[in-house]
């Protein structure tokens, strides 16, 4: 049985190519126009256990992601779920990993990121050695390259990063490229899931 995507998202026009993009991964896709649709249809197919994930836009109308995952956890529905989001959207999609949810991705993105966060989410097992990795990775930062971090995970730009700790946005941008370098991370959305591992 190939693996299932649960691809919810409002525009019609993304969800179709999203979902060519990952059956040409060979992946199933079933897509809903919004949230309810979604749980409507995992109540209806409650016996199928195969492999599966949920792939959901975070700001939707009537039913947001955010409301969405928060009903999925009422309904203790254990898929992984991936957020996908607006920069604007990140201390949003924070938030929501703090409470479960697996990954956010940040649009636009490339084709290849989207398809490996799944790959990532159907093989996920929670794991106490990505805890203790992130953690030693962390304790490798200079007391400057961790205040950074933090508020780059909140969704801060380097701009009021620069004004909030009282440096230049060039100091930023390079306290920000060593801290990436140093825990091995290569975009923002890794960088969170490394910050919530230690957690």
């Amino acid at each position: 049985m190939r693996p299932t995507v649960h691809l919810v998202d409002d525009n019609e026009s993304f969800r179709r190519s999203t979902a060519w993009l990952l059956e040409a991964a060979d992946l199933a896709v079933r897509d809903y126009p919004g949230g309810r649709e979604l749980l409507s249809a995992l109540e209806r197919r409650g016996d199928d256990h195969g492999p599966a994930c949920i792939v959901s836009d975070i700001r939707m109308p009537g039913m947001s992601g955010i409301e969405l995952h928060g009903e999925l956890r009422r309904r203790e529905c254990l898929l992984p779920l991936i957020f996908i989001t607006a920069h604007g959207d990140i201390p949003l999609a924070v938030e929501a990993m703090r409470n479960g949810a697996l990954d956010f991705i940040e649009k636009p993105f490339e084709e290849a990121t989207l398809v490996d966060a799944v790959q990532r989410a159907l093989q996920h097992q929670p794991a106490a050695r990505a805890s203790h990795d992130a953690t030693r990775r962390l304790a490798a930062l200079t007391p400057r390259e961790r205040q950074v971090m933090e508020l780059v995970v909140a969704g801060k730009l380097n701009k009021v990063v620069a004004d909030e700790l009282g440096i230049s946005i060039k100091t930023v941008e390079l306290h920000r490229a060593n801290m990436m370098s140093k825990l091995g991370v290569r975009n923002l959305p890794d960088l969170v899931r490394m910050s919530m591992e230690s957690a």
